[in-house]
């Protein structure tokens, strides 16, 4: 089983819990980003994989830093060793532009309530058709190694209203367009990064190519802590930002949506700046 340091934790944990449980062994990809370099970043998970790899799993848009990984390429490479492919969505789903067969993978499953704005505790999981009946739902229904992908449903009494309002969400995205969502996006990142990017002492995690990076933006000062960055940001400036402390990432993470404003941004780069003065 292939992984990176670099996937989200929840997903780390799951595969760890594997590894406890079943006694499957991980093997760590460790990223050096940010990577505008498709085959480095395709052969640091190629040079992992061995005759003994069954999963490989690629998260498409890394969390930390907005970091886009070629999942399709990846998945390719996997696929002419006999390897299976799991993607994780949740970063990349109603921002990126893509369908979910462009990426390759034979497992998908992405978070509603990140860039499509649906509910909390709403997800979605696409499995390639062949594979549904090997794979056996936690809650069951009374077909466990059927090909239907309802059976991954049966979870009993659920929120209505959750489901009614994700409707909603895909008519705002789709009112939008992947397209324009994706531009507009991208957009608002370089717009902000740009104007820092040259100052003393700034480190940026994010890749200012539309290729490999998107609306989230991280960036770290070398004479600030984390913490007090973001402390800075909100108290001083009234900008929410996430401290990242996470594999090599030591920064604050910035993420625009569609609504925020460039006069907005403009607060954040005199924030930035001031700090560096």
């Amino acid at each position: 089983m292939v992984l990176s340091k670099q996937d989200y934790p929840n997903m780390i944990n799951a595969w760890k819990q594997r590894a406890k449980r079943d006694g499957i062994e991980l093997v760590w990809v460790d990223l050096d980003l940010p990577s505008e370099a498709e085959d480095v970043l395709v052969e640091a998970f190629v040079s992992k994989f061995t005759k003994k790899t069954r999963v490989v799993h690629i998260t498409h848009m890394i969390n930390w830093c907005g970091q886009i990984l070629p999942a399709r390429a990846i998945a390719d490479k996997a696929h002419e060793r006999g390897i299976d492919v799991l993607v994780d969505g949740a970063h990349s789903f109603a921002l990126v532009d893509y369908k979910i067969p462009d990426l390759g993978a034979d497992y998908w499953g992405t978070s509603l309530h990140k860039w499509l704005c649906a509910p909390f505790g709403n997800g979605m999981m696409w499995i390639r058709k062949e594979k549904i009946s090997d794979v056996w739902a936690l809650l069951s229904n009374d077909k466990p190694d059927g090909d239907n992908i309802r059976k991954f449903e049966s979870l009993g009494t659920r929120s209505f209203p959750q489901e009614m309002a994700t409707g909603y969400s895909l008519d705002l995205h789709n009112l939008i367009g992947s397209k324009r969502k994706q531009e507009r996006l991208h957009f608002l990142k370089n717009y902000w990064m740009e104007q820092v990017k040259d100052l003393p002492g700034i480190k940026i995690f994010t890749p200012l190519s539309p290729q490999w990076g998107c609306a989230i933006g991280t960036f770290g000062l070398e004479q600030k802590k984390t913490s007090e960055i973001s402390n800075i940001l909100h108290q001083d400036w009234k900008i929410h930002t996430t401290g990242i402390e996470w594999e090599k990432v030591n920064g604050v993470r910035v993420t625009p949506n569609v609504y925020t404003t460039t006069a907005d941004l403009d607060k954040l780069v005199k924030a930035i700046k001031s700090m560096v003065a």
